[in-house]
Parts: structure tokens; sequence; C-alpha cells
């Protein structure tokens, strides 16, 4: 049975009499437009939509028990693949479940087509118990926000939807679907208009990042978004063997590609004084997708600007813009494109470890059974930031990090990231804390047998706000404030919970029962789960 793709002179489109509604033609200008995928947590005013799964061929639907699943999962979805997914949500309260990770999606450039479900336009006016302001709560997470007053200009809308999510680096384009523009009468089918390419740097603003990366030593070529893909930091890497300059990516990074062959790089640390340390004696810092650096919080007595007293900064390329080009253009103003990139990773692992858990020792039982093509979601807060010279010579891997900041953002971006990639393990890192926030990602981990190791770091608190006591200048707590931290009273066990929702699970006391879980969960395929009892 074929549909046609737009119906001559704006008649309606049948099949057996049957007529499309505006659901159904929203479906169909997603699967046209490229959007193949949607994480679904659906409700009573997006049923039509729901039908419209049954009729329409393409879209892969996966359900999350949680909202706050689905929009972390399409996150990592566009890591991934650079491509949209969409999502389908119930309302403003199920829009409300979303924000935290979609707030993270925003932050990293990742494009989502966010479809959420309204009332009947003419039934909003009773104000029943689910009426929300959704385009409120829309905008502080989005780019691109539009309700579809009727089912004719639904399909146009979606298109419109696609093209905003599309934008560099990635854009939450939140579509609004009232329940009466989904089942009424529509027109058809829409094209998806062309995305505008990002802008490629003037050459005024390549000579001025030349000049000031031929500073040597004291110059930094300070990277992020796509710049820190295999290609941007093999053109970094010529243009260190060149300059001499030093190449740092950001604190928050979408995405890393990283491993043996490929040039490493250090994300900046996220306490102040080390971030600060590491940017010492820098007198010219060069931008190439990312922002100045600043503190994640603001601290009595520290700087929010990390950005050495007296350095230069140029902008090569504006987190909009694009990194490669940008760095490409570089290279050819410098005539590094011939040169060997500066300190490419070998082929290194760390020795199986044994012992009591350490920080060191995590990275290296890590570090020791990555496999080829692994995607690293780290949401590990504390226990994971030492990581990086443990991995740095495992086969080539992606590592994905939370910048936004919302915790409960590995396990969905996990998900996400499964879906994308099915051929490829993926390795959730998070705290025990952190993973209570979306502990249903387990769920759809299962119902999708998605290949996914699970790693939960557990210390019983979170661990990071002791640290944070004292930063903020909060110091000597007492019994009250310390209880406030801890995760004890009961004692979570991630075993059982993982088993209940149909992911294998285990528990690993030490480094070499861990050594021992990871080199399991790597040879199978499936989800798995370690908790790692610290």
């Amino acid at each position: 049975m074929l549909w046609p793709r737009v119906a001559p002179h704006g008649a309606n489109i049948r099949l057996l009499g049957v007529v499309m509604n505006g659901a159904e033609s929203l479906v169909r200008t997603l699967v046209k437009g490229g959007v193949d995928v949607c994480f679904a947590n659906p409700g009573t005013s997006e049923m039509h939509f729901v039908g419209a799964l049954d009729r329409v061929e393409g879209m892969r639907c996966v359900l999350g028990l949680f909202e706050g699943v689905c929009s972390g999962a399409a996150d990592g979805y566009y890591r991934m693949t650079d491509k949209p997914a969409s999502t389908l949500l119930h309302l403003g309260p199920g829009l409300a479940n979303a924000a935290a990770n979609l707030h993270n999606a925003k932050k990293a450039g990742s494009g989502i087509v966010n479809i959420v479900g309204e009332h009947a336009l003419y039934h909003i006016k009773y104000d029943t118990p689910l009426t929300a302001d959704i385009e409120g709560i829309a905008r502080p997470f989005s780019h691109w926000v539009k309700t579809s007053p009727t089912a004719k200009t639904v399909a146009a809308d979606g298109a419109a939807a696609i093209q905003a999510a599309r934008v560099a680096p990635g854009q939450v384009a939140t579509l609004i679907l009232p329940a009466d523009t989904a089942w009424t009468e529509a027109d058809g089918v829409a094209e998806t208009p062309d995305t505008p390419s990002p802008q490629k740097p003037a050459n005024e603003t390549v000579v001025a990042a030349a000049k000031a990366l031929k500073n040597g030593q004291s110059a930094m070529l300070f990277l992020g978004g796509r710049a820190l893909r295999a290609k941007g930091l093999e053109l970094a890497g010529k243009i260190a063997t060149k300059t001499g300059c030093k190449v740092q990516a950001a604190g928050g990074t979408a995405r890393i590609e990283r491993g043996a062959g490929r040039v490493p790089v250090l994300r900046l640390h996220f306490v102040v004084e080390t971030a600060l340390d590491m940017l010492k004696g820098t007198k010219h810092m060069v931008l190439c997708g990312a922002k100045p650096p600043a503190a994640f919080f603001a601290y009595p007595g520290k700087p929010s600007v990390l950005v050495p007293e007296g350095c230069e900064v140029t902008t090569l390329c504006p987190v909009d813009g694009d990194p490669l080009a940008s760095l490409e253009a570089l290279a050819a103003e410098l005539g590094a494109l011939n040169e060997t990139p500066a300190n490419v990773a070998q082929p290194d692992r760390p020795d199986r470890p044994t012992g009591k858990f350490t920080p060191e020792g995590l990275g290296a039982a890590l570090g020791a059974t990555l496999p080829e093509g692994a995607i690293v979601v780290d949401e590990s807060v504390t226990t994971g930031r030492g990581f990086f010279p443990y991995t740095a010579g495992a086969p080539p891997h992606d590592w994905l990090n939370n910048m936004g900041g919302s915790i409960g953002f590995g396990a969905p971006v996990a998900v996400g990231a499964a879906v994308a990639c099915p051929d490829r393990k993926v390795i959730a890192m998070i705290g025990d804390g952190s993973a209570m926030y979306t502990i249903q990602s387990l769920w759809t981990m299962a119902r999708e047998n998605l290949d996914v190791c699970v790693m939960i770091f557990s210390n019983r608190s979170y661990k990071i706000l002791y640290s944070q006591l004292a930063d903020v200048g909060a110091a000597n707590p007492g019994p009250r404030a310390i209880d406030m931290l801890t995760l004890d009273r009961p004692t979570l066990d991630f075993t059982l919970l993982a088993k209940s929702m149909g992911v294998p699970a285990a528990k690993a006391l030490d480094l070499e029962e861990l050594t021992k879980q990871l080199t399991y969960a790597m040879s199978q395929k499936g989800p798995y789960l370690i908790d790692v009892v610290m």
C-alpha cells in the first residue's frame, strides 16, 4: 500500500476511504525528514500519534518509564549520530519531567525534535487538572518552540522543527501538538527545508588565531564541540607540532574521540584551583568550538572567569560555527597540514589492578578491559575525574560527558547511544546518588536488549557535596548537615533493583572482582550492571 507523498491540489490523502489525520501526517513528515527514532512516554492526548505508528513504516519507538529517560536518550542518540531523534511527551507535567535532561541536551548542542501533546484547543479554557503553559515551560530548555494551530499546518510545522533541530551544533526544537490538531483531517506530508550551513571563519580571524599561536609554549588551543572528534584533534595535533602550543579541552565536552592512534587531550578540571593550574602561564588562548573557561559555580574569594590575568583570548570558531573547517583553515595558514600530529597515543593498557578500590585502580580496571569502539558515558562525578590517563592508550573509543550539570544524565544517554550504535558496547559510569534520578532507564535497556554495561559507584553518599561544603565556606558541618549528604539509611541495593527490571547484575567489592566482572560484561551482548561497592 502506498500513500502519495503530497496531496494533489491540496486534496485529502486517503487509503481505502481512511483520511490521514494530523498525527499521521506528522509521523510521515518525521520519517521522510530522517527522524526515524522516537523516545516516547505518551498519554491520552498523544494516542493518535501512537495509533499512527501502526500505519507508518520506518519509525522506531522506544518506550521510557519516565520522561527524563526519553529526553536523555534523545541527547545520547544525537551525540553518536549527529542527527535528531524525537521525543513524545504528555502535556506540561510530562515536559517538566523531561526538562532536566533537555537542559543537558541544550548545553551539549544536541538536536532533538521534542514533541509534546496538548489538550484540544477548545478544551484548554476549562482549566482541567493537566492544563499548563506548555510553551512557557518549554522556552528555557528549547531553541525553537511552536504550537501547531491546525491539522493543516502540522506537517509543515514538523518539517520546520526538524530544520531547527539540525542547526549547528544542534538545537532542541519543541513542537506542541494539540489533540484536535492530531485527530483532525490533514493535507499531506511536508518536505524538510535545507538547514543553513554553519558559518566558515573569516580570513582575518584565521590570521589572528595563527598569530596568537605562534607564541609557542605560552599559547593554548582551547577546544570544544566537534573539534574534539578524531579529525579535529588530528588537526590540533598538527598545529601543536608546528607552533608548540598546548591543546586543551573545555571542561564540558559532548563527545571526545579518544584512544590509541588519536591525539589525547585533557578536559579542564572541575576544581577551580586545579583548573587555574592547568591554564597557568597561558598568554594567548585561541577558542575553537568553546567558550572562555569559567568556574562551574561561584565560590567566595575565587574567580568566576578562569582565563589567566593578562591572557589575550581570540575566538577562531564560536560554539555554533564549523570547528573542523576552522581548524583546517588555521592549519593551512600555519603551513601545518603536512606535519605529524604531536603526542599521538600509542596502544597501551594498564595492568589488571588488584586490592582495594582507589581512583587509580578503578581507572586501570576500565583501561584494562575497554573494548574497541566502546562508548563511555561518564556521570561518575567525583570518582571518575582521573580516569583519562589510564584509558588514553586503550583501543579507539568515544567519551561522553554531562555538559549541563543536571544529574540523572548517564543511564538515559547510554540508552540513546546504544540505540544509535547497536554494534558498539556502551559503558555507563554513574554515581549512586545520580543513578536514582533515572533508574527507570534499566527497564528500557532490558526491554530493548541494549548492549550497555552500567557501573554504579556506590560510595553511599553525595560525595561531591562534602568538598563543596568547604569550597563555598560552609565548613565544620554538624550531624544534621552530614545526614543530608549520606545515602546509607537505608542502603540501596542496585543488584536487586536491576534484576527487578530485567537486567542481570553483580556486586564488586574489590578491584579483582571488578576487573573480572568488566571482562565478563564486555564479552556478552545485552545489558549488565555492576554495583561497585566502595
